[in-house]
Parts: C-alpha cells; sequence; structure tokens
C-alpha cells in the first residue's frame, strides 16, 4: 500500500507539472516584432525638464524620441509615471489611472504613444501590480471599520496585537496590522495566498472575495493604458503577488489569467517580468524576464565592484582581470534553454536598482567599450538604461532621494540626469526641485550626448554600432544561439560563438588590463576569418588544425564573422 501510495502521488506530480506546460503551450504566440526588439530604460524624473521645475517630463521624452530612434532603439519602457507619493520614487503608487502632475497629464501620455508609433516605436509602461501608497484611496477606505469595497483589497490581521513578519501597525479605524510588501509606505494588495494557514484568517485562499476583486482591477488598470495607446508593461515584483505560494501554481493561475485576457484584447502587446529567472516567469506566462542582479542569477559576478548599491571585491569585467565568468555562463545558459522559443530573455546595462557599467574603477571608455561589446553580442533582448550609451557614471556618496536608500547601499547613483548638453548643466540646473537629484559638478570631466555625437571614438557611437550590428546579422540578434569556447583553465579573454543558420561569428573579450594568448580546439571547418568590429591593429584570431589560437591586447575586444 506504501508502495501504491508513493506510485500515486507521483504520478498526479508528473501530471500536474504536465497541466502547467500544456497551459503555457496554448497562450497565443509572442509577437513578432520582439524578434527585432531594443529597449531603451527612462527614468522620467531624470531623462529631459522642459518646463524649467527640474523634473523630468513626458514633453521631455517626446522631445528626445528621436535620439531614441537614431541610437537604434525601437522601445522604450518608462519606470512609473502615475500619481505617487513618491516614497519610492513612483512605486508607491496613489492613483494607476492618473499621470503624476510631475510629468504632465494622461492627454501628454498618449501623445508619447502616438509620437512613438509615428516613428514606428513602442512604449511599455511599469506596471506596480503588487501594491499601492499609503496615501491611495484604495487603502484609507480599507483602514475602515465598516466592511466596504476595498476591506479585503490588502492583507490585514484581524487584531492589532498580531503582527507577524512583514506586517505594518498604527493608528486606525479596524482592528489589525497590515501586511507591506517593500517599506512601510507599500502596503501589499491582496492577490490571495496559495497556501493559507487555517490559523491566520488573514491568509484568504484566491478565490476569496478580495483576491479576486484585485486581479479583476489589475486587468482593468491594463486595458485602460492599452486602450490609449500603451504597447506593454513591465511588471514590478511580478513574482511576489501571491503570497506563501512556493510550488507558484496559484502565480501560474493568476498570471495564466492576465496574459490570456490580454492577448485576446492586445495581440501585439508584451507582457515583461521583474522576476530574475525567466525558466519561471516564462513559465507561468510572462512574454520576457531580466537576468540582473536578483536571484543569485551571476550578474553581479560580472560587473559590480568595489563600488555601487551593491559592492563586490571582484568581478569579471574589472582591469586587474582577477574575475571569473562560470557561475553567470552557467546560470545564463540553463535560462536560455529553459526559455526556449516561448519568451526572451534580457541582461540590461543597468537600471534604476543597480549600478551603471561606469562605476569605481572601471570607468574610462575603453573598460566600458567591453562592457558594451559583451552586453550587445548577447541573445535575448537588449536594453541601454538611459546614459550608459555614452558611459554616465554611478555617482557615490549621494543622499537619499525618494526612497533610494536601501540597507545595502543608495541607488540615486544610477538615478542621475541625463547628460545632454554641459551648457544647461544636463537640463537640471533650475527650478525649486533641481535637487530632486542632484547635478553632477559641472566642473568635472563628464560625458554629455551633444559632446559625444562629434567623437568618433566615442562610447555612443560604439553602442550606436552595437547595435546596428544586431540588426544587420541575425546571428547577433535576438534569436541568435550562442556557445562559450573557454574553458576554466582560460578565464581570460571571454570567447564565445553565435550562430544562426550558417551564419556564425566569434566575439572575443579581454576586460583585463593584460595581453592573453589561449589555444581552443575548434570542430567546425573555418576558411575565412572575417573582422566586423576590431579594436586592435593585430590579429587576434588565428585557426588552424582545428585550433583557434587568441592573442588578445588588454582592454580588446572583436567580433569575427566565419565562413
Amino acid at each position: 500500500m506504501i508502495r501504491i501510495t508513493k506510485s500515486i502521488i507521483s504520478i498526479f506530480l508528473l501530471l500536474s507539472c504536465f497541466t502547467t506546460v500544456v497551459r503555457a503551450a496554448d497562450f497565443k504566440p509572442l509577437p513578432q516584432w520582439m524578434k527585432t526588439a531594443v529597449f531603451y530604460q527612462i527614468y522620467p524624473q531624470s531623462f529631459k525638464d522642459t518646463n524649467g521645475d527640474g523634473i523630468g517630463d513626458i514633453q521631455g521624452i517626446i522631445e528626445k524620441l528621436d535620439y531614441v530612434k537614431w541610437l537604434g532603439c525601437n522601445v522604450i519602457w518608462l519606470n512609473p509615471c502615475f500619481e505617487s507619493a513618491f516614497q519610492d520614487a513612483g512605486y508607491d503608487v496613489i492613483n494607476f489611472y492618473k499621470v503624476a502632475h510631475r510629468y504632465g497629464t494622461n492627454d501628454d501620455l498618449k501623445r508619447l504613444f502616438d509620437e512613438a508609433h509615428k516613428r514606428k516605436m513602442k512604449v511599455c509602461l511599469d506596471l506596480v501590480a503588487g501594491h499601492t501608497s499609503i496615501e491611495s484611496s484604495w487603502f484609507k477606505a480599507s483602514q475602515k471599520n465598516e466592511k466596504n469595497a476595498y476591506s479585503d483589497r490588502y492583507i490585514w490581521t484581524n487584531d492589532s496585537t498580531i503582527k507577524p513578519e512583514k506586517f505594518v501597525s498604527g493608528k486606525f479605524e479596524r482592528n489589525g496590522t497590515y501586511m507591506k510588501n517593500f517599506f512601510d509606505c507599500q502596503p501589499a494588495l491582496n492577490y490571495g495566498y496559495g497556501q493559507p494557514d487555517p490559523k491566520c484568517p488573514w491568509e484568504e485562499p484566491v478565490t476569496a472575495e478580495g483576491p479576486q476583486s484585485t486581479r479583476k482591477e489589475l486587468m482593468n488598470i491594463m486595458d485602460y493604458w492599452m486602450e490609449m495607446g500603451c504597447d506593454g508593461f513591465r511588471v514590478d515584483m511580478a513574482g511576489s503577488l501571491v503570497k506563501k505560494d512556493p510550488d507558484l501554481k496559484e502565480t501560474t493561475n493568476l498570471w495564466a489569467e492576465i496574459r490570456t485576457h490580454f492577448q485576446d484584447k492586445f495581440p501585439e502587446g508584451i507582457l515583461l517580468a521583474e522576476w530574475g529567472k525567466p525558466q519561471q516567469a516564462i513559465k507561468v506566462g510572462f512574454m520576457m524576464d531580466f537576468i540582473i542582479h536578483l536571484r543569485n542569477s551571476g550578474y553581479d559576478t560580472m560587473f559590480f565592484n568595489k563600488t555601487g548599491t551593491y559592492r563586490r571585491d571582484t568581478c569579471y569585467f574589472d582591469i586587474k582581470g582577477n574575475g571569473s565568468p562560470d557561475f553567470f555562463i552557467k546560470n545564463l545558459t540553463t535560462q536560455l534553454c529553459a526559455a526556449g522559443n516561448d519568451g526572451y530573455i534580457c541582461i540590461p546595462t543597468a537600471n534604476h536598482d543597480f549600478q551603471r557599467p561606469c562605476c569605481g574603477e572601471r570607468n574610462t571608455v575603453p573598460q566600458l567599450k567591453t562592457v558594451m561589446t559583451f552586453l550587445m553580442n548577447l541573445p535575448g533582448i537588449p536594453l541601454v538604461y538611459y546614459g550608459d550609451e555614452i558611459g554616465m557614471r554611478f555617482i557615490d556618496g549621494l543622499p537619499n532621494k525618494e526612497g533610494s536608500q536601501l540597507t545595502k547601499g543608495n541607488r540615486a547613483g544610477s538615478r542621475t540626469p541625463m547628460q545632454w548638453d554641459s551648457s544647461d548643466n544636463a537640463g537640471f540646473s533650475s527650478g525649486n526641485n533641481s535637487s530632486l537629484y542632484l547635478p553632477i559638478d559641472p566642473s568635472a570631466s563628464r560625458p554629455t550626448v551633444e559632446q559625444e555625437k562629434k567623437d568618433p571614438s566615442s562610447l555612443l557611437l560604439f553602442t550606436k554600432e552595437l547595435i546596428a550590428l544586431r540588426g544587420k546579422y541575425a546571428a547577433l540578434g535576438n534569436r541568435g544561439e550562442i556557445k562559450f569556447l573557454q574553458s576554466k583553465d582560460n578565464q581570460y579573454p571571454l570567447i564565445y560563438e553565435r550562430r544562426l543558420g550558417k551564419e556564425a561569428f566569434i566575439i572575443v573579450i579581454n576586460p583585463s588590463g593584460k595581453d592573453v594568448s589561449v589555444s581552443l580546439d575548434y570542430d567546425r571547418v573555418v576558411q575565412k576569418v572575417f573582422p566586423v568590429l576590431n579594436s586592435s591593429k593585430h590579429k587576434i584570431i588565428d585557426y588552424k588544425n582545428k585550433q583557434l589560437k587568441i592573442s588578445a591586447e588588454p582592454l580588446s575586444y572583436g567580433i569575427f564573422q566565419i565562413y
């Protein structure tokens, strides 16, 4: 009987897994335009100020659409632009249906959608699905004693003396404490619990009235902006909506329902996850997920040095040349395998939550060109965080601004004003709010867009060239395959192959300050090696007798087409 029981359980688990896979396979196809998508992330308050109040605005984004298109990016992702208390830079939303006054109006955002579409570009909004601001009218209504439509939209204990982990107490009409998602000012919306504990009556099942109303409201919010002209959403903390859901069963059900609803109405729209683990995010229904600093991805081992929001003693892209790419390569390979053709990964240059490539001792154009060569020549959808294309640096030691300070570090250093033109101190020198994000010291040496457009050796023109190569060669594009070639005995240089059909390239990147030479077995027949992009005047690759001989100078890079 014990064996029979175990067998039955095993079969049941297998069928459960099979059901999830079938459900994922039944999703409508991904939008075709994702095959050639190149993202540009804009932090609205720091991008371009047009009214002199010291804060970026939607009009500023409209004015710079041609620049983003010129760079080669065709999709924009905006950090939250809804009405907010700005205790967490817009991630504490007061009203999901209204643009924050500092940025403009709903009509301004609609005009941004329209202007982007005229240029064959797309705009994705940031959707803070898991929580609101404590200033939200929904949360204020939920605090009341009498039962109302919002009483169960948040997660409240039934006694103010009960305060589990992540619950916040205060002076409320109702007798209870509320659950937060991140900061205390961000009460968690109630999507229910995957495995509710009967001893905790506030842990409602996902089928309860409150969680069901919350998910319907989320779909209403998405419909509202999509009908206005939005092209999709990046969903904040996407995997955390349903609580206590270790097997992701109810999380999968939630996003499967949302994706089906979404694609039925907007088949060209996209859903992107802030999850940090594509093998999970894509399985539950997202079309793209980021490999970033979350979930032990290896991103930090490649880029994080001794300066920044998150710090390490060593990383691979360091002139000292004592890092290792092994952990990152292993995770990337796993995630690409798991995603298959069901979705895309995205490895951004940086974002609003962690440091830029130009950070600490990695602060010269040759160093940054090695980073950009790598990030713009990976499979998946590339993303340029505003300013990284000109080498804007992470500014250490800034004060806490709108919740930028975390326990481990300050995010403000990655949120400084876009450096358009030094003559106006990046366009953020005037207005009562000019100290929102401190302008960089005008006496300091710093690149600007206008300067770099005129410099043939600039990082800006180099990044533009890399993006153009992705569009020219399918093997270097979003669906091109990747195979890393170096062994554990040869950590430097980084050598990998990009291939699609008969088209093939070898990329060589040496971010160290040392000359490195290695010989590798290469089982493909090579008749010719053509340098598409080469930082060295010398021959980096030589092929003889099924061996690649690589000789890479310090801070060198090359993209070589092989025939």
